[in-house]
């Protein structure tokens, strides 16, 4: 009777570690992306404190001096909305910019002008919305957990090639979308010559940053309760193990404190981080050209 009641035990334990590993082999299945850690930035959309914390951006009467709203097809899917400020150089020096989790609103429209004004490089700010800006956080919430991997990954790839297979690509972003600039750079390879993170969610997946062909700016606030002082640290860690060359530039402000609209808006901060930023830009696009490896 002790066998059998020995026997049944076991034979329970084993089904129900079975059951176990089975359940988290779907689950990282579903979740994993070929786009990495972007995506669990969302996760934060789950958490009142983060949502409350973004208040609806102040209206901003913005006219645009250079830039135009332009299409671009995308392999496999329907066409994306760019607001493309166009350089007259032809050294194909390209900067993909990527929206806070409001979308691509007049703020974004503002800071692509400010960077194409400040560096003279075609500036292409990307709309992972596909045309939805939202005005409360409600819906921010709602269209940042609508975005799909596979629809962001191509179309970042479309806007890779837009320049050509010569083209010098640098990336930046913030909030949602500093995670975006990240990935964006991964997926340039080598094709990429700089990536500027403001707050956004860094990698973890050391593979695939090894994959970045240029230097990481990390800017950050120490009171982010979100991207965590401790995450900057980790993020730094992995990337000196890779050996990639990364610099952290943190402020003692709140998360998207580079925000204008932000009632958190840190204005001394933000002038010194944007500084930083082009500096870092215009460097980058002094490096060599790298002639692009044969296919």
């Amino acid at each position: 009777m002790k066998r059998l009641l020995l026997t049944f035990i076991l034979l329970s334990f084993f089904s129900l570690k079975s059951s176990i590993a089975q359940s988290s082999i779907e689950h990282s299945s579903c979740c994993e992306t070929p786009l990495g850690d972007a995506l669990s930035f969302a996760d934060f959309g789950n958490d009142e404190k983060f949502i409350s914390a973004h208040l609806p951006p102040a209206p901003l009467e913005f006219e645009p001096k250079v830039g135009r709203m332009v299409s671009i097809k995308i392999e496999g899917g329907k066409e994306a909305a760019v607001f493309e400020v166009k350089s007259g150089k032809s050294d194909g020096s390209l900067i993909l910019m990527f929206h806070e989790w409001w979308g691509l609103n007049e703020y974004i429209l503002r800071e692509a002008e400010r960077v194409h004004f400040a560096t003279g490089a075609t500036v292409l700010a990307v709309d992972l919305y596909d045309g939805k800006v939202a005005t409360n956080a409600e819906d921010a919430n709602k269209y940042m957990k609508s975005v799909q991997p596979e629809r962001a990954e191509a179309i970042i790839k479309s806007l890779l090639e837009y320049g050509g297979k010569f083209s010098r690509v640098q990336t930046i972003g913030w909030c949602m979308g500093g995670g975006w600039s990240l990935q964006a750079s991964i997926l340039a390879g080598q094709q990429g010559y700089g990536c500027v993170v403001y707050y956004g969610m860094p990698e973890t997946n050391k593979d695939k940053l090894m994959q970045l062909g240029g230097p990481v700016l990390g800017i950050y606030g120490k009171k982010d309760a979100w991207i965590t002082p401790e995450l900057v640290q980790e993020f730094d860690q992995n990337m000196k193990t890779v050996k990639k060359e990364f610099t952290v530039l943190s402020f003692d402000a709140d998360h998207a404190f580079a925000n204008p609209s932000n009632p958190k808006y840190d204005k001394a901060a933000t002038a010194k981080a944007n500084a930083a930023a082009l500096a870092f830009i215009k460097k980058n696009f002094l490096v060599p050209f790298r002639r692009p490896a044969e296919k």
